[in-house]
């Protein structure tokens, strides 16, 4: 799914630069900043609320380590920006990259533990594997032209499979505990990941706001065809995309095995929601109606909040699946109505 500003204005096909976004029209003052910072206020709301109804348990530093430092969270900073590599070319649809998550903290983890391999080059390989992963996407879909849909659900539940098969089905620990520093260093009383998922995320809306990278893969969202005729090169861009993306998926899942010792590959499919849940609430937030990072990493959190709020009301585990395909189908409304107002 690509953004739908409006791209005009190419003259010939031998521009080599993409033209630049039309200006937005901005409505009126209230309604200019309900767009963009409405998310945010109902996240300091929700804050408040649950601080009032459960002073002892929420507002603790405990509470807080849970909502931007634990693991979870940081795992999905790094699904969440795989996902938005192939959200600004076009290509939203990436169903695998949770599984290309797990098999990467399964591989690393059955290499070192099972087989002996050096810690280091365990990642290495790992790291390698699930940039294939994201390789191989790319090539079926862009150069054999098969739904993104088609490849990527189906490389998600082969990739399950496989994950599932080398464990044997069960969950693989063992790592060395030094290893762990790599996830859980404390620095300034946040994990060190909490650290990497910002600077991930700082990194990726640099690139998409201030350089020509960044300006392109928007502009070959908006439209391949007068991209095309642009001078740009889609395919390699939509296959570096994907490439990008299987190898961001990895990293998260090398941090994931690091933190933890060891993986359960069952665990990366509960991932999938959540992604979905946080990119597309991204939307309503600083840039009404486009994906962005900035926004994408605020969802995260807003949506930690609420989890965790919720359970420490009572509410059970089956909260987070009500509360994130609750969310979901409130975020791609909003982004619906955002995209069309633009229009």
């Amino acid at each position: 799914m690509s953004e739908m500003s409006t791209v005009t204005g190419v003259k010939s096909p031998s521009v080599s630069t993409p033209a630049p976004d039309a200006p937005v029209k901005h409505g009126g003052g209230w309604a200019w900043f309900a767009s963009r910072f409405a998310v945010i206020g109902v996240w300091i709301a929700l804050a408040v609320l649950f601080s009032v109804l459960r002073p002892d348990t929420f507002m603790t530093s405990g509470s807080l380590k849970v909502i931007f430092g634990s693991q979870n969270q940081s795992a999905l900073v790094f699904l969440t920006a795989a996902l938005l590599c192939t959200i600004i070319v076009g290509e939203f649809v990436d169903m695998s990259i949770a599984s290309n998550f797990g098999l990467a903290a399964i591989m690393l983890t059955i290499l070192n533990v099972n087989h002996g391999w050096n810690v280091w080059a365990a990642v290495l390989a790992s790291l390698a594997l699930s940039t294939v992963v994201g390789a191989v996407n790319g090539w079926l879909v862009v150069k054999v032209g098969v739904n993104t849909i088609v490849v990527t659900l189906g490389m998600g539940t082969f990739l399950l499979g496989i994950a599932l098969w080398v464990s044997d089905l069960m969950p693989v620990s063992g790592l060395p505990t030094d290893f762990k520093d790599i996830a859980l260093l404390p620095v300034a009383g946040l994990p060190i990941s909490f650290f990497y998922g910002l600077a991930l995320m700082l990194g990726l809306a640099y690139v998409l706001h201030f350089t020509p990278l960044g300006r392109t893969m928007r502009f070959v969202g908006e439209s391949r065809e007068v991209s095309r005729l642009a001078g740009v090169r889609v395919t390699r861009l939509r296959i570096g995309a994907f490439t990008t993306a299987g190898l961001i998926a990895g990293a998260g899942g090398v941090l994931s095995a690091a933190a933890t010792g060891g993986f359960d590959p069952n665990v990366s499919q509960s991932y999938l929601l959540p992604i979905f849940a946080a990119t597309f609430l991204g939307t309503a937030i600083l840039q009404p109606g486009r994906f962005n990072p900035i926004g994408t990493l605020i969802a995260v959190f807003f949506l930690a909040t609420g989890v965790l709020g919720l359970q420490l009301l009572g509410a059970t585990s089956w909260v987070t699946s009500v509360f994130y395909g609750g969310v979901l189908v409130v975020a791609v409304t909003i982004s619906t109505v955002l995209r069309s107002h633009s229009r």
